[in-house]
């Protein structure tokens, strides 16, 4: 296992809340429906949208990071579905067309690509930013055109490959739209 996440967010004395400027981007151009937020951790991106109206499930494996979603979207007053899930074990079904926006962000299960896209309903969108192969041996990583290549069939709003400022690994990032 490459990372104890269930240590990680048990120890962290301060979680950003920030949402992923990418979905926030991606927001603007959609009007509140339903959400899912694949491996959410503590929820960052699911509060963000819940604040603004949506209707959100949240997934993530780690039952520290559901906890503080859980707690947070209580204090906030908001209605967020949060579950512990292992998603590689398959412990949590995208419903077919029942989403109107799906986020993933920095989080590579490559079989769940067409899941993905399956859980989207026309007329929706699939956000993302998964981190890219870089000289840094690492697992879970894209390869260069490999996230576009997933989505070539939706019409693409947004994407770009490359570094970031504030981020150690370049990454992918795209906003599709499903047909």
């Amino acid at each position: 296992m490459a990372r104890n996440w269930e240590a990680h967010y048990e120890q962290a004395a301060e979680i950003d809340f920030a949402p992923a400027s990418l979905l926030v981007e991606a927001v603007e151009m959609l009007p509140p429906g339903r959400a899912l937020d694949l491996a959410c951790g503590p929820g960052r991106n699911a509060l963000f949208l819940g604040g603004l109206g949506w209707s959100v499930a949240a997934v993530d494996s780690s039952p520290a990071a559901i906890r503080i979603l859980r707690e947070r979207a209580a204090v906030s007053r908001l209605r967020i579905e949060a579950q512990v899930a292992d998603l590689e074990a398959g412990e949590f079904r995208i419903e077919p067309g029942a989403f109107d926006l799906i986020c993933d962000f920095f989080y590579l299960q490559r079989d769940l690509f067409p899941r993905i896209k399956e859980g989207v309903r026309p007329g929706g969108a699939a956000v993302a930013e998964i981190h890219l192969r870089d000289d840094r041996p690492h697992r879970f990583v894209l390869e260069p055109g490999e996230l576009w290549a997933e989505f070539r069939d939706w019409k693409i709003l947004y994407y770009s490959e490359g570094p970031r400022a504030g981020h150690g690994r370049p990454s992918a990032r795209i906003i599709a739209r499903r047909a």
